[in-house]
């Protein structure tokens, strides 16, 4: 059988290939429109859970939180606000004041609302905070497109820095000054129980003879006893660290405390030491108008508090601006607080002594103190490179050549206010010898500013004997972060610092160490317990 030609076949597989071509361009394109429906069903529920999870999210932040949190209302209305404010001060410089005043009205809105929110500790919502973002930044731009360029705005922005940095300079210099008139008076029950207890010297003779009658114990001089000196003219403070001294010790009938005070208080610490007993301790309280031999023939520093230029330096604050208010405080010419280096001139029979200072507590027995061994030194104290008082270039002048050839920047300071000193070193050393001497270099105040313990520092250097930290911990008159167990396990905490705990300035939770030992049944304090 024959074939046909070609152009008499049939084209049925190509009619074919047409339907199934069509037939798949069909289904193509209702798969696509199959998918953009399904996609827009899927999408819309995802953004829909997203923004409900942010408002979630919101939701469970309080305000602190919020403002820290990147994507926050408050930080935007925050932001928005700094932002404005300096904007205002550029628009009333170029007296533009209805732009300024249109700033201040959105600050007042925004300000109002983050108050409102810190009242009620939720976050702020969208709705709340969207109209005051979106007229606040339209006010930014308003204020940034009208003449603010760039140059201007730092410049301007450059000089209320450095007036704002002025104006906290002065605040800062006017606080310090507050803070030492504060630590410096004496409040109204204190003076009303100093003049009670003058009252009863001057009217009692029994208690005068009673004074004259222990005035020469030989107790006093027992160098087998533990033997103890505080120098102040604070009587409840004195009072406080012999009660707590005592109540501690485990022999309080072996210790013996010697004062030394002015002559406006020898008679109140008489009355109140002698008509208080302290389990039977010896206290004795002696007047340095009676130091005779400490005069400015003898001692350079006596000469140098009593020379003209030291009083105006320390009470005319006319005079000599850029010194700081604290190197001026007139506590630093109190003879009482340079008589720790005159210890073994007023006490010569004795070997040993241990130094506390009125701003102390005590909270363990100290007569282990007597049986350590310095080594052949003469002071025994804690150091204080842990602490913020650091090393000697913190205290001395190391540009001075007489310093830095002879002391080393990096050594350790330590701490006065408990002190224990081998007196019979003391002597051989000479120690007060060396403390003349610096004070004779310091005439001008260029090798230290002020204080004790910087001529201390060079006094007794290479002779001091570091303690275990525990037996003297400080910081508790102007650190409210002092480690707690550190307090627990020291024998004598130290409120060293402006907030003392007879103030009203001083940290509250610190008070109660001190205020146990203070004798609330006596009857003068009660009677004053309500000026």
């Amino acid at each position: 059988m024959r074939r046909r030609a070609a152009d008499y076949r049939r084209p049925v597989r190509r009619r074919l290939s047409c339907w199934i071509w069509s037939f798949l361009a069909i289904f193509s394109i209702a798969g696509f429109v199959l998918f953009v429906v399904h996609h827009h069903h899927v999408e819309q529920p995802t953004l829909e859970r997203e923004s409900r999870n942010e408002q979630a999210v919101h939701e469970r932040m309080n305000l602190t939180q919020e403002m820290l949190s990147v994507n926050s209302y408050a930080r935007q209305l925050a932001e928005q606000t700094t932002l404005a404010k300096a904007y205002i001060i550029i628009a009333k410089e170029h007296n533009n004041l209805h732009l300024a005043w249109e700033l201040s009205t959105k600050i007042r809105s925004c300000q109002l609302l983050l108050s409102k929110a810190a009242m009620r500790d939720e976050p702020i919502s969208l709705d709340e905070a969207e109209p005051i973002i979106r007229s606040l930044s339209s006010l930014i731009l308003k204020a940034q497109d009208a003449h603010y360029d760039i140059a201007t705005t730092m410049m301007t922005m450059k000089s209320h820095i450095q007036a704002l940095e002025e104006r906290a300079n002065a605040a800062s210099v006017q606080s310090m000054m507050f803070g030492q008139l504060t630590a410096e008076s004496l409040p109204k029950n204190l003076h009303c129980l100093e003049i009670k207890l003058m009252a009863d010297w001057l009217t009692k003779k029994s208690l005068q003879d009673f004074a004259d009658e222990r005035r020469n114990s030989p107790r006093l001089v027992d160098n087998n006893l533990y033997h103890f000196c505080i120098f102040s003219d604070n009587l409840l403070a004195v009072s406080v660290v012999i009660n707590s001294t005592v109540v501690n010790a485990d022999h309080p009938k072996q210790l013996v405390f010697h004062i030394v005070t002015d002559s406006m208080h020898y008679g109140v610490m008489l009355a109140w030491f002698l008509n208080n007993d302290f389990k039977g301790s010896t206290v004795e309280v002696q007047n340095i108008d009676n130091f005779t031999w400490l005069n400015s023939s003898y001692s350079p520093a006596v000469k140098q508090l009593m020379a003209t230029d030291s009083r105006n330096y320390y009470f005319d604050g006319s005079q000599d601006t850029g010194v700081e208010p604290k190197f001026r405080n007139p506590k630093y010419i109190y003879l009482l607080n340079h008589l720790r280096f005159y210890i073994p001139e007023i006490y010569p029979q004795l070997e040993k002594i241990v130094f506390l200072d009125d701003d102390v507590v005590v909270q363990k027995d100290l007569t282990p103190l007597f049986s350590l061994d310095l080594h052949g030194n003469v002071n025994g104290a804690v150091e204080t490179c842990l602490e913020a008082f650091h090393r000697y270039y913190k205290y001395l002048n190391f540009s001075n050549p007489l310093i830095s050839s002879k002391y080393d920047p990096q050594a350790c300071g330590w701490a006065f206010g408990m002190n224990v000193f081998d007196l019979i070193a003391w002597r051989k050393a000479n120690v007060t010898a060396r403390y003349h001497y610096w004070i004779e270099q310091n005439a001008d105040r260029t090798i230290w500013k002020l204080g004790t313990l910087p001529p201390g520092l060079l006094a007794f250097y290479g002779m001091t004997e570091p303690l275990d930290r525990r037996w003297h911990v400080l910081g508790l008159g102007y650190d409210v972060n002092v480690d707690n167990r550190l307090m627990e396990s020291a024998a004598v905490i130290h409120f060293n610092g402006n907030m003392k705990p007879w103030l009203k300035l001083h940290i509250n939770k610190y008070k109660s160490l001190w205020e146990r030992y203070v004798n609330q049944t006596h009857p003068h304090l009660q009677d004053c317990a309500t000026h």
